[in-house]
């Protein structure tokens, strides 16, 4: 065709360019839509300007929106590493540490950890602690890995601890009558609820102690302190009225006060029975999570983006899987071999297959290229 013919042969020239040039020899009838047509399928163009097109937002999972104890469901992610000194002696010698998550997927209660060393020992007496404090979960989400690669070059170990202990992991926790799910690679927003919290958690480890470097008992003590903060956040909104002096957080569901609370006045122990007294705290238990349907559960529910419906993937569709360091011009070229729907029937996960490698990646990293072919 003349007009791909000359939109190669003129480098790649755009609209206005290229509709100059075909002038000087043809007159073609609704040039420019066919030019923008031309232009648009052509995958060299398409490639340096690639586009994700986002699937509408899907409903959160049931772990989410379900009233159970708290941390019966978790997400837990690593963030580091942390240099830490041996001691406070001029001359000690630092090493790395780092910080593991665990957030509980109904109430947002943070519990914090310093883990010494990416190793599957470390992180089981981790994992051992957490149990010990806070209750055995039903079941613990976390990110496979991948998505920290080529970040930074310290994260490396963290992709690599991750990938290789991910089988391992997952029938340790079996053993336990834990379930674990992993979230698709290269997909943090899978994880959104975990990902704030190291976000946060970072933010106020940074304005605390700046360029210092403390020692691990040190740097335990300051992430206890951030604990007490996050878990003394608000869930919801502060209300306008001004008689609402309480608001919910998730301590409420801990120690059912906020954990910097100042401490009560210590009331002398009235004619009540034992058993009314028990009586009024499972209805102030109940109030909490009567407080969390009204308040805060609705808020779980509103889109703020992705609202607007996308045409789905296809298997067999030719896409471009997206590199979060690299610029669309160097991302794979891959067809998708098979797809994985969420509960509203939209596809959520797809297989890639890319040279000789089958990829699993979510839909919202992949760029379909102007190729129609479903074969």
């Amino acid at each position: 065709m003349p007009v791909a013919h000359h939109h190669v042969k003129n480098a790649h020239a755009g609209c206005n360019a290229l509709s100059a040039i075909l002038q000087r020899e043809f007159w073609i009838l609704a040039g420019r839509r066919i030019i923008r047509s031309v232009i648009f399928k052509c995958i060299s163009c398409y490639k340096l300007k690639a586009t994700i097109s986002q699937p509408v937002m899907g409903d959160l999972p049931p772990d989410r929106v379900r009233a159970m104890r708290p941390f019966a469901g978790v997400g837990t992610d690593f963030a580091g590493p942390f240099l830490v000194k041996s001691s406070n002696l001029r001359n000690a010698r630092s090493h790395k540490a780092y910080l593991c998550v665990f957030v509980c997927l109904s109430t947002k209660a943070v519990h914090l950890e310093l883990v010494s060393a990416l190793s599957t020992e470390a992180f089981l007496a981790t994992l051992g602690r957490f149990v010990s404090r806070r209750g055995l979960p039903d079941l613990i989400r976390s990110d496979c890995g991948t998505n920290y690669k080529g970040t930074n070059r310290y994260l490396k170990e963290v992709v690599e601890f991750l990938s290789s202990h991910r089988t391992y992991l997952g029938n340790a926790m079996s053993k336990r009558g834990i379930q674990w799910k992993f979230n698709p690679p290269a997909c943090p927003h899978w994880g959104g609820i975990f990902e704030a919290v190291v976000k946060v958690a970072k933010t106020h480890l940074r304005r605390v102690i700046g360029e210092a470097i403390l020692t691990f008992e040190e740097l335990a003590t300051v992430f206890c302190k951030i604990e007490a903060v996050l878990n003394s956040r608000p869930l919801c909104p502060l209300s306008s009225d001004p008689n609402d002096l309480e608001v919910l957080t998730p301590g409420h569901f801990l120690i059912g006060q906020p954990l910097n609370a100042l401490p009560e006045y210590p009331f002398r122990e009235t004619s009540a029975s034992r058993l009314s007294r028990f009586a009024l705290l499972q209805q102030m238990t109940q109030s909490f999570w009567h407080r969390w349907s009204l308040e805060y559960l609705h808020l779980l529910q509103q889109c703020v983006k992705w609202s607007d419906k996308t045409e789905p993937p296809r298997v067999g569709d030719l896409v471009l899987v997206k590199e979060p360091n690299a610029l669309p011009l160097y991302w794979c070229r891959g067809r998708i071999v098979k797809l994985s729907y969420g509960a509203d029937g939209v596809p959520r996960v797809a297989e890639v297959l890319v040279g000789d490698s089958v990829l699993q990646r979510a839909v919202a990293t992949l760029s379909r290229l102007p190729i129609y072919s479903r074969t």
